[in-house]
């Protein structure tokens, strides 16, 4: 946090930290460099980043606390949860009644202040702190995790069903696993942490000797907890109550969902267990309930993307397809364009596998294959249920390509998914879907393809030019040539830049953040279909040819878009190369 700069040059004077000349050719080499004064007095040692701390907090008249080697209690810790204390550098660390001290590094962020007096109903008290003491805090809430899960394990001591049993397991048996107190105990802290740490997938899995536990956080698995094999069973179950589940069935797969909500979020959980080796294999994704407040910006679309992106949602009818690989945000992407286009006078109805969020005011149908509610039979009924935009989950055969193509042509605005690898490939995947090239052409408004990139930390990322030698390389894997008009084109670098000038980001780490990545954003390239377009897809051209002329016609391809969010200090240069390989 900063103070005025003549505020702190007159304090440092009155205290006789640093001589007055020294002082004012220190300012003015600071701002030669454009650097911030305080700052550039802690890098070069004028003054002591704790005195410059205290300083700042003497002027600004808010108490200075040191927490690098206090220990906060559990129950206080809890108070604030560790994503909003990692993201926003605010600690809790003592409560006295109605009262919550909180260490922060910018006690003047008054949103974040008011944000915590709501969740907690308390009087908060901000001071001021150094990042070491908000680092150690941090770290504690890993080592509650820890703690939570060693003594709910040190409490389990017997559980009805053990493992070498499991084939003699009854329905009965199962369900007083399942409401054993030690158990229910820690599915909701595996449950609470993984919403806690913004986990998009919880894995389960069971091995020779024990249960490991992991969370894939911003598209990376990590292991989390390592339990013991007699708990399995025990866990196994209480996720199958929840979710509706037979109890006694081991050897097929089955799929549920159930829902937590509490004050600060609510979340739905969609189950798939399946049978391996060693037992059942639990995954549970987690899918929040609250879409609201996704713009196209904040997924990534940017300047002529994203003007093609609004330009087309205005069309009455037409398809607009999402395509990319499992998990590459496709359904995300078409929920906000959904959210941006629900309004009053629109009817928009959905068919889906599964629905993966609730919107209000808009129509989801579940499909259920067991009873006939294919995608097909769904988008059929959807048609007479007098909507404007149709939104169809996904295209997976002919039938329901087809049904969505005559439902584009009959005045109709259609959203759907498609697994391809580009923006291009789509229509070729179409055609093999015995859709004729004709209908593509006439229907196909707006192909988006894209990945999911981790976004570097900003409070720890470092810039730096690229060697000889990692030019080098790159220049194996990619056009140097190219992507540098691409970034000159853009105006992300400046007509004299080259390779060895351009700075780069990559991930620092920290105690906070270990790996140097939090969160995730999209890389796109979008592909608007005009009169030309539409001539290759009718003569069923290469889906090469089709790129040429999209690329000709300003489309910017996922790695030149992700290279651009790289000179941006957004993501890494080795993160965009990990999505783009094929």
């Amino acid at each position: 946090m900063q103070v005025e700069d003549s505020q702190l040059k007159a304090f440092i004077l009155d205290a006789g930290l640093i001589k007055k000349e020294a002082l004012l050719k220190a300012e003015e080499t600071a701002k030669k460099a454009k650097k911030d004064l305080a700052d550039f007095l802690v890098k070069e040692k004028l003054l002591a980043k704790e005195q410059l701390i205290k300083l700042q907090a003497y002027i600004l008249g808010i108490p200075f606390v040191n927490l690098e080697k206090e220990n906060i209690p559990k129950d206080i810790l809890q108070i604030i949860p560790e994503p909003i204390a990692k993201q926003h550098n605010i600690i809790p660390f003592r409560k006295n009644g109605k009262e919550l001290e909180v260490a922060m590094l910018d006690p003047k962020d008054l949103q974040t202040i008011e944000f915590i007096r709501k969740k907690s109903d308390l009087k908060i008290l901000p001071r001021l702190t150094n990042p070491e003491s908000i680092k150690n805090v941090l770290s504690q809430y890993q080592k509650s995790l820890e703690a939570e899960f060693g003594d709910l394990i040190k409490k389990e001591t017997e559980i009805v069903i053990s493992p070498d049993k499991k084939d003699k397991e009854t329905e009965e048996d199962l369900e007083k696993v399942a409401e054993q107190m030690p158990i229910i105990k820690i599915v909701d802290t595996l449950l609470k942490h993984a919403i806690l740490q913004q986990a998009s997938d919880i894995h389960i899995e069971p091995l020779e000797k024990e249960v490991v536990i992991r969370y894939r956080i911003d598209g990376i698995l990590h292991d989390t907890m390592t339990l013991p094999k007699k708990l399995h069973s025990g866990i196994i179950a209480r996720i199958k109550v929840l979710s509706n589940l037979k109890l006694d069935e081991h050897r097929l797969p089955q799929d549920g969902r159930f829902n937590i909500e509490s004050k600060d979020y609510k979340i739905s959980f969609r189950i798939s267990m399946l049978p391996v080796y060693d037992g059942e294999k639990a995954v549970l994704r987690l899918l929040p309930e609250d879409t609201k407040g996704l713009t196209l910006e904040n997924l990534g679309f940017r300047d002529k993307a994203l003007e093609k992106v609004h330009r087309n949602i205005k069309k009455p009818n037409g398809m607009i397809l999402a395509t990319g690989p499992t998990g590459c945000g496709k359904t995300t992407t078409l929920y906000t364009i959904m959210d941006i286009l629900n309004e009053p006078g629109v009817n928009i109805s959905t068919v889906e596998d599964p629905v993966e969020y609730r919107m209000e005011r808009i129509n989801q149908t579940q499909v259920k294959p067991r009873i006939g509610l294919t995608f097909a039979n769904g988008l059929r009924a959807l048609v007479r249920q007098d909507p404007d935009i149709i939104m169809v989950g996904e295209i997976r055969d002919n039938e329901t390509a087809g049904l969505a193509i005559n439902a584009a042509l009959t005045g109709h605005l259609v959203f759907s998914t498609l697994h391809t690898n580009s923006a291009a490939g789509s229509f070729s995947r179409l055609i093999d879907m015995k859709v004729e090239p004709f209908l593509i052409s006439s229907t196909a408004n707006l192909i988006i393809a894209q990945r999911l990139v981790r976004k570097l930390y900003p409070e720890t990322k470092e810039k730096y030019k690229l060697s000889p030698d990692e030019i080098k390389s790159l220049g194996k894997e990619i056009n140097l040539e190219k992507i540098l008009q691409i970034l000159k084109d853009e105006k992300v670098i400046t007509p004299k830049d080259d390779w060895n000038s351009i700075e780069f980001y990559k991930p620092g780490k920290s105690d906070d953040c270990p790996d140097g990545y939090k969160g995730r954003i999209g890389i796109h390239e979008v592909l608007e279909v005009n009169e030309a377009i539409q001539n290759i897809i009718i003569k069923e051209a290469p889906t090469s040819e089709i790129e040429t002329q999209a690329k000709k016609d300003g489309m910017l391809t996922m790695l030149e878009d992700g290279f651009i969010k790289a000179v941006q200090g957004i993501t890494s240069i080795e993160e965009i190369l990990r999505v783009t390989k094929e």
